[in-house]
């Protein structure tokens, strides 16, 4: 900065206040210094400027990895995810952290606030331990959860209207003709037991009851769709549609009703859950609910900033939509 003040003939501190865009510094005068600064390679040294400014500008990504289902980083939906949060941050000023820990031991993610790396953290992926993220949420740690909204929560969760959703892939089917329809999904997992009662909801809406022997409690591992449809095949079931709870099990299942010599639409209607980018390149193009990520990365973003600023941050529940292509 004292380079650029003395090359621009003012002092450090108006350098300072046109770096970051004051009006305090006059229009002309902070162009010349901003083009002083590029053409010198200036970068704000953000751990420095948080030091002086005893603020902390970074946040966790932290991601609860089930050892038991071994499910990667690499997943396209946490990949969308992360690549939506990235923005969202960066153009409120923020870097991201990013990390996984493991479902079993949740109370990990508050770590990095613990030891002072980040200024909050948001968690994608509630799964079973409700009580655990209550248990951070008392102790003041800011954060935000990628999840369902449940009884008697501390913490704030930013969502996709899952019993919608699981109403709208099922509806599609039954308006297609499809009477006896497979779901597949753990319902153990609040987002997808929402899905599942969307499911049966519809179902009661034409007179019809889900049949057990059509529920699978498949897990988010891709190759969870072919091994449910070969756990339907073992049952003898007899199933005209499928809806499964994500749209890579939907891809996998297709894959393993053509190795029964079953195509689908014809034979077996199928319906997704995300629409995350592959669907649309899928053969056949998978029909699927979509989750709006661009929208709920902003709202974690806002709802984690109106914590950091001791501000009330509701929980939100998106809007989800039925995105209709060939499977079904």
């Amino acid at each position: 900065m004292a380079d650029i003040a003395r090359l621009a003939g003012v002092s450090t501190s108006t350098v300072s206040r046109a770096l970051n865009q004051s009006p305090l510094v006059n229009q002309e005068t902070r162009d010349r210094i901003l083009d002083l600064a590029r053409s010198l390679n200036y970068v704000i040294n953000i751990g420095a400027q948080n030091l002086r400014l005893q603020q902390n500008r970074t946040v966790a990504v932290v991601i609860p990895i089930e050892q038991a289902t071994r499910q990667q980083l690499s997943d396209p939906f946490f990949l969308s995810m992360l690549g939506n949060l990235a923005d969202a941050f960066s153009e409120q000023g923020f870097d991201i952290l990013v990390s996984r820990v493991d479902a079993d031991q949740v109370d990990a993610a508050a770590a990095p606030f613990d030891a002072g790396r980040v200024s909050g953290v948001v968690l994608i992926g509630q799964g079973r331990h409700h009580e655990e993220l209550n248990r951070i949420a008392a102790r003041g740690v800011p954060f935000v959860v990628w999840g369902a909204q449940l009884p008697q929560q501390l913490y704030t969760t930013v969502g996709g209207d899952n019993l919608a959703g699981g109403r709208l892939a099922t509806e599609r089917l039954l308006a297609q003709g499809r009477r006896r329809i497979a779901f597949l999904g753990d319902i153990t997992l609040p987002e997808v037991a929402l899905r599942h009662r969307g499911y049966a909801a519809a179902l009661a809406a034409q007179g019809l009851a889900p049949d057990p022997q059509l529920h699978v409690d498949a897990s988010f591992l891709p190759e969870s769709g072919g091994q449910a449809v070969e756990e339907l095949a073992r049952r003898g079931a007899v199933y005209d549609g499928l809806f499964a709870a994500s749209d890579l099990l939907a891809m996998r299942a297709i894959h393993g009703l053509r190795a029964q010599g079953r195509e689908v639409p014809s034979d077996v209607a199928v319906v997704g859950y995300d629409d995350i980018e592959l669907a649309s390149y899928f053969h056949p193009p998978l029909t699927t609910v979509r989750q709006p990520r661009d929208v709920a990365a902003r709202a974690l973003v806002d709802a984690l900033l109106s914590c950091l600023d001791g501000k009330p941050a509701p929980s939100v529940l998106l809007p989800t939509e039925l995105i209709v292509r060939t499977s079904a």
